[in-house]
């Protein structure tokens, strides 16, 4: 039986093209999460003709293809110089959460070949990307979940010091934290870390490649790379601000002794021996080769002009948002990302009110992405600004004000039997409510939401489901307890889940653990890890 002839090609990119036309636009500026738009002539076409040329080297083996080896080189030592210190080593990956998980298990693995930990624990503070959590759940790990100052949402170094046990294998720090766009105190953070022998990672993902530019534009940014003592690795993403194309990252480590640790190498098959540095095996060349491009085609002045333009719309859009009555910004953003939440008719952040408000907005051809209450950080609406989003700043506040207003006399969030009170406690306890913790925590399925058909789409009312049980544990300075938290899976307007209850101010928390294999603990608790050399 013959092959059948394939689609003309122009038939089959039209087919492509009619799929795009539910996305969201990723140029423009109208887009406020996820995509990031220079707005630089000419530069997607090189990135996308820079794939092309690579788009079938298979980069797992650099001694078949040097090429690879020369395009990753160059690509982590232009990264080093603005983020490294003499001997650092780095490791091209696909994105932030493959640099995150690298990082999570080179500290575990250098904890156990060191220290002998065979229980880890992981030590981040409440507004650390998911991608920790993740790694945490992939590589075994306990992750302890540290609270972060309720004004400034900054992680709190004496909180994060009480943390600290001989099982801690990594301690997080984020420059910025993806929810508020504020930065933590690195320098306070990496410094608890060196003195317990524990190693520490900044998460730069989305800042790494914005704070050096803004600070050579003139804004006062504090150190958080690998020159700060106590700093051993560092992730940065750049198809964030360095404008590539998705996926691209970097992970920097100080050393090239603890970068050994990232490697995963075998031997034992009757196949070619396995060396892999990333996750990944078999790859394209072609991501690397187009963020080689892009960092060729900018130098370090184009990329301080790019950071200006992201400046300035930031502050013309805080001193915008400053002056509508109900919205207040989180934190003190820092580096190009906003969050700001909406009060309800009594003054507090109300869910509701920021989820219309995301409606109404989308309904006037902009993306605003919705962020839940978490503990004491109150519901929000996150914003990522770009050059693109430069020229955007005055239509979108013009857009707010209306919006805000329709928002606000929309029908509430409606309450539900076991969903939160609609005015979250927003003030810390004086202690946290300790429960009996159940066996075995019971999960529902979320129902799944109908694509939307054009932009800005409209998202069918989901149908709320049963409540999810997850259990959490936390260790407070007498002792341990447990918590048990309720929180409904999906209700609330439009396509967005509903609000997590509010959780009381609450000592660094570990889930429940099995048994763990008993190690001796001869020698000091602590270890510090080899210096620098």
């Amino acid at each position: 039986m013959p092959t059948p002839e394939p689609p003309a090609r122009p038939e089959v990119l039209k087919e492509l093209a009619a799929l795009r036309e539910a996305d969201a636009p990723t140029r423009g500026g109208r887009t406020f999460a996820y995509v990031y738009d220079p707005a630089v002539e000419g530069l997607d076409a090189l990135a996308a003709d820079a794939y092309r040329a690579f788009a079938d080297v298979n980069a797992l083996d650099m001694t078949v293809f040097p090429s690879v080896a020369r395009l990753e080189n160059d690509v982590v030592a232009r990264v080093a110089a603005h983020l490294g210190a003499p001997g650092c080593q780095g490791t091209f990956t696909s994105g932030g959460t493959e640099s995150v998980l690298l990082a999570v298990k080179t500290a575990r693995d250098h904890a156990r070949a060191t220290r002998g930990v065979r229980a880890g624990e992981l030590v981040l503070p409440a507004t650390a990307h998911a991608a920790f959590h993740k790694a945490a759940h992939y590589l075994g790990l306990t992750p302890v979940t540290v609270p972060v100052d309720k004004d400034t949402y900054r992680a709190d170094p004496a909180a994060t010091a009480r943390a600290l046990t001989p099982d801690t294998v990594l301690v997080v720090a984020s420059a910025p934290s993806y929810a508020h766009g504020v930065l933590d105190p690195v320098t306070e953070i990496a410094a608890l870390a060196a003195g317990a022998g524990v190693l520490c990672h900044v998460d730069a993902c989305v800042g790494g490649w914005l704070l050096p530019f803004l600070r050579r534009a003139g804004r006062e940014v504090p150190d958080f790379g690998l020159t700060v003592p106590g700093v051993t690795s560092l992730s940065v993403d750049l198809h964030k601000y360095g404008y590539a194309d998705k996926g691209a990252s970097v992970v920097l480590y100080r050393d090239s002794a603890l970068r050994r640790h990232q490697y995963f190498a075998h031997a034992d098959w009757p196949g070619y021996p396995v060396v892999n540095p990333t996750v990944q095996g078999t790859k394209s060349a072609g991501l690397l080769a187009q963020a080689w491009a892009v960092l060729r085609r900018l130098t370090d002045d184009d990329y301080t002009a790019l950071a200006a333009r992201v400046a300035d719309a930031e502050t013309r859009l805080l001193t915008g948002l400053a002056a509508l009555d109900g919205l207040r910004v989180l934190g003190a953003p820092a580096a190009g990302l906003v969050a700001v939440t909406a009060t309800g008719p009594d003054g507090a952040p109300d869910l509701s009110t920021v989820l219309h408000l995301a409606d109404e907005m989308r309904a006037r051809g902009w993306y605003l992405q919705p962020q839940l209450a978490h503990g004491l950080l109150p519901p929000n609406l996150h914003l990522t600004l770009t050059p693109a989003t430069a020229d955007r700043v005055d239509a979108l506040l013009a857009d707010l004000t209306t919006a805000l207003a329709t928002a606000r006399v929309l029908p509430r969030r409606p309450r539900t039997p076991g969903s939160p009170p609609s005015r979250p406690p927003w003030t810390p306890t004086a202690s946290p409510t300790r429960k009996q913790q159940p066996s075995s925590p019971t999960r529902a399925s979320a129902p799944t939401p109908a694509p939307p058909t054009a932009w800005p789409p409209s998202w069918p009312s989901s149908t709320p489901s049963p409540p999810v049980s997850r259990n959490a544990s936390s260790r407070s300075t007498s002792g341990r307890c447990s918590r048990s938290d309720t929180r409904p899976a999906t209700s609330g307007p439009g396509r967005y889940p509903s609000a997590r209850p509010a959780l009381e101010a609450t000592p660094p928390q570990r889930p429940q653990k099995g048994p763990r294999e008993s190690r001796p603990h001869g020698g000091p608790s602590f270890i510090r890890p080899p210096s620098e050399g």
